[in-house]
């Protein structure tokens, strides 16, 4: 741990200045083009997601999920926008809705002032994060269809190096487990959910019925480093490719132990929220998962991109159950990411946006400007 604390103290310059949102000379360009010739009109509207199966986690089991949809409207174009609130995470209709009813944008001529726009919404209240990735998704929405472009182009990734994306299984009866089993069939890898007393009954009832990688999701669940590195050693028998939060948060000396000594590699995730939590997992995880609701969306789920690449961290892309206009938004960032689970559209029965697709199990980018979404 030494180590890790000499390298956090050297390098926390990495979280500031040499961060970039995206390609300044096209962005200026277009600034000079657009500027001045309207007012950005920000709308917000909740709406409920209704799970196809009910997803059970280790703590919790739910069959919704709440959003939040959002629209910002410039000189005729509108940017679509997402705020996805599962319980656990603190936020609701109320709090989102609350909190977007504070932000004023009438200061802003200029939607390319993209980072004094988005500061402005952060700095608003603490927290909020979903409530805050609604207004960004829906400024970079915005923004590329202003310039005709989709973001991945604007920040210079090739989409066809996007990953497979997994599919997700949560903890439920053998009987559920296989049928939700035959439902992935599409997928080239599966997400399982993990953390209760039932995991080897999981694991062992999805490998009577394919041989395919699978990557585990323990959601906290393991307390003691001893299983959880017996585990580790047992599911790498299993076909696993690595686990993702196997410990609580908090136990940091012990999730860094079990990255020490795992087999599999560890990804981050209720640990890693934000920007300033990369370098706090350097060395305690493998690596870390990105979501645009625990960041507050896609300007800081770049940077944390950056970050991690520079670290020679491991990067997933994750998401909530969300519409299509999340994930497209989280897709935008998935070529230069080792995983992907953006399955978070696929899981809900009642989407109102079309985007980015999962062809074969393959994350397929829209070439549609902005995030690629369009409404259905």
């Amino acid at each position: 741990m030494h180590s890790r604390r000499n390298f956090i103290k050297t390098t926390g310059l990495l979280t500031g200045a040499t961060m970039i949102t995206g390609s300044s000379d096209l962005l200026a360009k277009a600034s000079s083009e657009w500027a001045g010739k309207g007012k950005m009109q920000l709308s917000y509207k909740a709406y409920t997601l209704n799970l196809r199966h009910a997803f059970n986690l280790a703590t919790s089991s739910r069959t919704t999920t709440p959003v939040v949809l959002t629209q910002l409207t410039y000189n005729g174009i509108t940017g679509y926008g997402e705020a996805s609130m599962p319980p656990y995470l603190g936020e609701s209709h109320e709090t989102v809705l609350k909190f977007l009813s504070k932000v004023d944008l009438s200061a802003f001529e200029d939607p390319f002032q993209m980072e004094k726009i988005l500061d402005y919404v952060d700095r608003l209240e603490e927290g909020n994060k979903a409530a805050k990735a609604s207004v960004d998704i829906a400024l970079h929405d915005l923004v590329g269809k202003m310039i005709k472009q989709p973001w991945y182009k604007i920040w210079g990734y090739d989409a066809a190096d996007t990953p497979n994306t997994s599919f997700t299984i949560g903890i439920d009866t053998p009987e559920v487990v296989r049928k939700k089993v035959k439902e992935a069939d599409p997928y080239k890898i599966l997400k399982v959910k993990l953390g209760r007393d039932t995991d080897k009954q999981m694991i062992e009832t999805i490998r009577e019925m394919t041989d395919k990688p699978l990557c585990v999701d323990i959601n906290q669940g393991w307390t003691d480093r001893q299983m959880a590195l017996d585990m580790a050693h047992w599911l790498k028998e299993k076909g696993i490719v690595f686990l993702e939060q196997p410990m609580p948060k908090e136990r940091i000396d012990d999730n860094a132990w079990l990255t020490e000594n795992s087999p599999l590699p560890t990804i981050g995730d209720e640990a890693v929220q934000r920007l300033d939590d990369v370098l706090k997992a350097y060395k305690v995880y493998s690596g870390i998962n990105i979501k645009l609701m625990k960041c507050t969306g896609m300007r800081e789920a770049h940077k944390m991109l950056t970050l991690g690449r520079a670290l020679d961290m491991k990067i997933m892309i994750g998401c909530m159950t969300e519409t299509s206009c999340a994930i497209s938004a989280a897709a935008q960032l998935s070529p230069m990411t080792d995983w992907a689970d953006l399955d978070g559209a696929l899981l809900i029965s009642n989407d109102v946006f079309k985007g980015t697709t999962v062809i074969d199990g393959k994350v397929t980018l829209s070439s549609a400007p902005g995030i690629g979404v369009e409404k259905v």
